[in-house]
């Protein structure tokens, strides 16, 4: 995602990469394929681009939530141009950041850092630090939790986001996106499926919204692209957290987001004026059993995030993602029905008419709220 944005910017992006895909090789100046963001892995690889080729900047995307050390090793290399490695670690101090909010008259679900005991109707087990819901389940009576997890009460209604660029001190709204989620198994319940750029949200709402940004950019000195996820139930908005850095949802606008996060970076927010003709929607095809990639297959067009022929994708993992953009919300998520059966079909075997209950279980409450909401 990084690299393409970069690379359509006007820049010659060099990246680090987990996963080698076909998208990511093509943008790319030149790419170094490591086995996670340790600083064993991570530092070398940097070092490497340090020597060979005039670089002072450094833009991150996700991954570095369990991460925190590379990313000040990281900083400490090379201007960051993102959130400081201090502010990343501060969002992810669950307990400070849920006190921010209770301090700003923030709503939220209601949290807590130590066993809940018997208790558990409606809570779900939440890591300090994860990224995409992984680890988020629904919790169980007796069971022990992991270290670094705590707990928050399920809250009814329809994930959001909002996409915002900050200076450190002012934020600039981009847009609001209405979010679903996929579980893969037992452990991972609430796993980041797609969003679309298309909500229901009222201008009161969205500007109760915009003005809780507003205040948390300022305390927390955020910068470049950012993302808040929130929930929204009936007339109530409960912010869940802050993903600091530039988020999936920058793909469903032309902007040129990545020189303005940039910029943002920089101290200086450029004028933006939203103009949206139609709807675009991002989501990500998982893999419904071990998955090998076939020689010669002809990838949908909008498909993103390319593994290369012969790669294994294990239960679980993202085989790709996709990108559609139509006239109508409800035109766009049939092209992602489309797309997935498609890129299943001729990865998996599976028939279509297999495939489709599962398909459908993806985006079918997303279906159903924008017919609800119709007109």
């Amino acid at each position: 995602m990084l690299v393409r944005a970069a690379q359509q910017a006007g820049f010659k992006p060099l990246a680090i990469d987990l996963y080698g895909d076909q998208d990511t090789c093509w943008y790319a100046e030149e790419t170094q394929q490591i086995h996670s963001l340790a600083e064993k892995h991570l530092m070398p690889a940097l070092d490497y681009f340090v020597n060979h080729y005039p670089v002072t900047c450094v833009v991150y995307g996700c991954g570095f939530e369990q991460q925190p050390d590379s990313l000040k090793s990281m900083g400490d290399r090379l201007t960051l141009l993102g959130n400081q490695a201090g502010v990343f670690a501060k969002l992810h101090d669950k307990a400070a950041f849920f006190s921010l909010l209770n301090a700003l008259a923030i709503p939220y679900p209601d949290v807590a850092f130590h066993n809940p005991g018997h208790d558990v109707t409606d809570l779900l087990i939440k890591p300090m630090h994860g990224q995409g819901g992984v680890g988020i389940r629904r919790c169980r009576t007796g069971e022990a939790a992991e270290p670094s997890t705590y707990w928050q009460k399920y809250q009814e209604g329809v994930p959001h986001s909002v996409l915002f660029l900050a200076d450190g001190i002012r934020s600039q709204i981009i847009g609001f996106n209405r979010q679903w989620t996929t579980p893969l198994n037992d452990k991972d319940e609430f796993i980041f499926s797609g969003i679309i750029n298309s909500t229901e949200l009222s201008l009161e709402q969205k500007n109760q919204i915009s003005d809780w940004v507003d205040k948390l950019v300022a305390e927390l000195s955020l910068k470049g692209l950012n993302s808040l996820d929130f929930i929204q139930h009936g007339q109530t908005s409960y912010v869940l957290e802050i993903n600091p850095r530039p988020p999936a949802s920058m793909q469903l606008y032309d902007a040129d987001l990545f020189a303005r996060h940039i910029k943002a970076c920089q101290g200086e927010l450029l004028d933006y004026k939203p103009v949206q003709a139609g709807f675009t929607a991002y989501q990500i095809v998982y893999a419904q059993r071990d998955t090998l990639i076939p020689d010669g297959f002809e990838w949908p067009d909008g498909v993103m995030d390319m593994p290369n022929a012969g790669s294994i994708i294990s239960t679980g993992q993202p085989i790709c993602s996709m990108i559609t953009h139509e006239k109508e919300p409800q035109q766009v998520l049939e092209q992602l029905k489309n797309k997935q059966e498609l890129i299943t079909y001729h990865t998996t075997g599976f028939k279509l008419m297999e495939y489709s209950a599962s398909v459908n279980k993806l985006t079918q409450p997303l279906v159903q709220y924008l017919i609800d909401n119709a007109g």
